[in-house]
């Protein structure tokens, strides 16, 4: 009877920080969502032009996606230590290298922005469009970094609301620049693609004083006037720390925008419809991808603090917890999909009737994808929760940079499957990271990690 309690307080306890997160990550993705709506109003070249710089982007923040994971999990542990100064001396050396990095990888970005497009395969109708759109994205990253790291401290503090509100608002700016700067509508300019960057960065620059400002309250665990009155300064340990945990998910991160990038190539090699069609379901993969991400961000706090308070039944009991809603999830997304494919697609091409059927199928694949993705983004998160970062970058790196680009080659130009064998690639992926992480949670050895 106690143990039914105590299993119904912790499907509570998932979905009151699990919801923000989702509520939160599925905002981000629908923005992105609508971004490509609205930019598709432009032809399919400028859709295409967007996706062509979704990997070098994120390739680019993959350092800062690191320092996120690695501080997400460092707090979260700190809490269940009840030991604050230290967490606060952690952030507050990872909000400087942030800093830092970020002015150094946006200047290289906007320099060489013309070059990075190139490579990533870029035809003579969408070059120009990608480099225009990725210098503006890139010259205003450092907004972007900000809040990554700020919400990253507040997540692994469980303060999942006050990172909900940032991103909700953020998005919503977004969304409304988007409209106004793109067809240039009441009054405001009509700058096509280059609205859209605007209204991107200053989404980000909104979301970055919401963060700045939610780090100025005395009262949460992770605070600016805390770290001003204790003198807390960074530290060469805190340093240390950030890095046992997040050098593993840097080069993680790396090989796996090389997997990206090598499945976006082909995709590119496709051509511009195809390229359009691909770009739309990436975008509505994301959506997918939310849910699975705010389960994520719930099991890295919940872990980290169960694990911090060395009680690790409770922390095997939240990660399945997480599995059970995830999995629940899945299968709703995996019904919608089936229903609304062709509406979805037209949203997007309703003058493309060719474009809408390649599309359709690349959903059919994804609602296979959507069973495995969730599944394996909430075992990852419970395992960089106990910071066991090293094994989700060794089977992220091989899923992606390996079974992904083989498959997706093979089924792409050897089976003859075009853009559809991309998606195939896809769902060995999702699998085979699904099965691999599923095994290294059921046996437990990670409880048992220190950080």
């Amino acid at each position: 009877m106690i143990k039914q309690k105590y299993s119904r307080d912790a499907f509570s306890t998932v979905l009151k920080m699990a919801i923000p997160s989702i509520i939160e990550s599925f905002f981000v993705a629908f923005a992105g969502l609508v971004d490509s709506l609205m930019v598709s109003g432009l032809g399919s070249d400028a859709v295409a032009a967007v996706g062509l710089t979704t990997q070098p982007k994120f390739i680019g923040l993959a350092i800062f996606i690191a320092i996120s994971v690695s501080l997400s999990a460092l707090v979260a542990r700190r809490v269940g230590e009840k030991r604050r100064d230290s967490a606060n001396e952690i952030f507050l050396t990872a909000f400087g290298i942030v800093i830092i990095l970020a002015i150094i990888i946006s200047l290289a970005f906007v320099v060489f922005a013309d070059d990075i497009i190139r490579m990533c395969g870029s035809e003579e109708e969408t070059h120009n469009y990608a480099v225009s759109y990725l210098r503006i994205i890139m010259g205003g990253i450092i907004f972007n970094c900000i809040q990554i790291t700020i919400n990253a401290a507040q997540r692994g503090a469980g303060n999942t609301k006050i990172t909900m509100r940032t991103n909700v608002v953020s998005n919503i700016i977004n969304m409304i620049f988007n409209y106004l700067l793109i067809e240039g509508n009441f009054g405001f300019p009509r700058l096509g693609i280059h609205g859209a960057a605007i209204a991107t960065v200053f989404g980000s620059f909104i979301a970055s004083i919401m963060s700045i400002l939610s780090v100025s309250n005395t009262k949460v665990f992770v605070s600016f006037p805390y770290i001003f009155k204790q003198h807390i300064k960074p530290t060469v340990d805190a340093f240390l720390g950030i890095v046992k945990v997040g050098y593993s998910v840097f080069f993680e991160q790396i090989l796996l925008r090389i997997g990206f990038l090598a499945t976006a190539l082909m995709a590119a090699d496709q051509g511009s419809d195809p390229m359009a069609a691909h770009q739309v379901g990436m975008n509505i993969m994301g959506l997918s991808f939310a849910f699975g991400d705010g389960l994520q961000a719930a099991a890295v706090a919940l872990i980290g603090r169960s694990l911090g308070e060395k009680d690790p039944d409770k922390a095997k009991l939240y990660g399945r917890t997480c599995q059970f809603v995830g999995g629940c999830i899945s299968v709703v997304l995996a019904i919608v999909y089936f229903i609304g494919a062709r509406f979805l697609m037209e949203l997007f091409f309703p003058k493309d009737p060719e474009i809408v059927d390649i599309g359709i199928i690349i959903i059919y694949l994804i609602i296979v994808s959507v069973l495995f993705q969730l599944r394996q983004v909430i075992y990852m998160g419970c395992l960089r929760g106990a910071g066991d970062t090293l094994f989700t970058a060794v089977v992220s790196a091989v899923c992606v940079t390996v079974i992904r680009t083989v498959v997706s080659y093979i089924a792409c130009y050897n089976l003859g499957f075009g853009i559809h064998g991309i998606w195939i690639g896809v769902i060995a992926d999702q699998c085979a990271r699904f099965i691999l992480a599923a095994i290294r949670f059921s046996g437990g050895k990670w409880v048992n990690i220190k950080i």
